[in-house]
C-alpha cells in the first residue's frame, strides 16, 4: 500500500514543483538546474561510491560487521538513482542520502525495523544432501564420514577430461 502511494505521490509532487519553480525562474533556468543537479549528483555518487566500496572491503578484511558499510553503499547507489531522476523532490532526497549524517540516521531507523534471524560467515556443504546446509561443512557429530582420494598434479599437467567445476 505504501509503495502504491509513493508511486502516485512522488510524480505529483515533482509536477507541482516543476510548475512552481518554472513559474518563478523560467523554463530555461529550471531545465539548467535539473541538468546541473544530475551532473553534480553523478560526480558526488562516484566519489562517495569509491569510498563506500573501500569501507566494505576493509570491513571484510578486518572481519568486522559489514552491515554499516553495505547499507552506506546501498543508500549511495539509491541516491544516484534519485539524482538522475529529473525533479526537485527526488534531487533533495538524493542529496540528503549523500550526507553521512542522514545516512547514519536512516541506517539506525532501518536497523530498528529489520530483524535478522541468523547470519553465518562460514561456508561448506551438507554431505547428506549435497547442498549448502545448516552444518556448513562442519562435523555434525552424527558419525557420517565421506572418504575420498586425491592426486596432486604436476604444475603443467592438465586433466584429460575437465569436470566443468574448475578452470583449466
Amino acid at each position: 500500500m505504501w509503495l502504491l502511494l509513493a508511486f502516485i505521490a512522488v510524480p505529483m509532487i515533482e509536477i507541482a514543483l516543476f510548475i512552481k519553480v518554472g513559474g518563478l525562474i523560467g523554463l530555461g533556468w529550471t531545465l539548467a538546474v535539473v541538468l546541473l543537479t544530475a551532473v553534480l549528483g553523478t560526480y558526488l555518487v562516484k566519489m562517495q561510491g569509491r569510498q563506500a566500496l573501500a569501507n566494505i572491503q576493509r570491513s571484510f578484511s578486518e572481519l568486522s560487521d559489514p552491515s554499516g558499510p553495505l547499507a552506506d553503499g546501498a543508500m549511495i547507489l539509491f541516491s544516484g538513482a534519485l539524482l538522475l531522476t529529473p525533479g526537485f523532490f527526488t534531487d533533495a532526497l538524493g542529496f540528503a542520502l549523500l550526507t553521512p549524517a542522514f545516512r547514519r540516521m536512516a541506517f539506525l531507523w532501518l536497523r530498528k525495523r529489520v530483524k535478522v534471524q541468523s547470519f553465518s560467515a562460514s561456508s561448506g556443504f551438507d554431505g547428506r544432501h549435497g547442498r549448502p546446509g545448516p552444518d556448513r561443512g562442519r562435523d555434525a557429530g552424527d558419525g557420517e564420514v565421506i572418504d575420498g582420494d586425491f592426486q596432486e598434479l604436476e604444475p603443467g599437467k592438465r586433466p584429460t577430461h575437465p569436470s566443468g567445476w574448475t578452470r583449466h
